[in-house]
């Protein structure tokens, strides 16, 4: 197994990998809304929703990887309300054919944030 550590992205604030590969398969932990350089988190939704593709985007290419062979997304929600301005950003980082996913409500999330992304990706 080889583990993925980028500095373009928040660091992890457990004992776990940002990312983990085996057999060219990648396992990203779930992403929050941190901006790697300032380490804070932004109060909206959309700001934290951003940064949270940008995090997944600086590790999947850490690792050399990108959106096209991400294969399941799942999305931990604060508030379901957000669903649909999730998908307006959501669509501007994926295309057809779209990677499998899942959105849930959860009743909180680390750190208070108001989303939270991992995904699968292959070569």
């Amino acid at each position: 197994m080889q583990t993925v550590q980028t500095t373009k992205a928040p660091s992890a604030i457990g004992p776990y990998s940002q990312a983990v590969i085996r057999n060219n398969t990648l396992f990203m932990s779930g992403q929050l809304g941190f901006d790697p350089v300032t380490n804070q988190m932004p109060d909206s939704f959309a700001d934290q929703a951003n940064l949270v593709f940008s995090n997944i985007k600086a590790i999947l290419e850490a690792a050399g990887y990108s959106f096209a062979h991400v294969l399941k997304v799942t999305v931990f929600l604060k508030d379901m309300d957000n669903f649909a301005e999730l998908n307006e950003i959501y669509g501007r980082h994926f295309s057809a054919p779209y990677p499998a996913r899942e959105a849930i409500q959860v009743a909180r999330l680390p750190k208070d944030g108001l989303i939270e992304i991992s995904v699968i990706a292959m070569k």
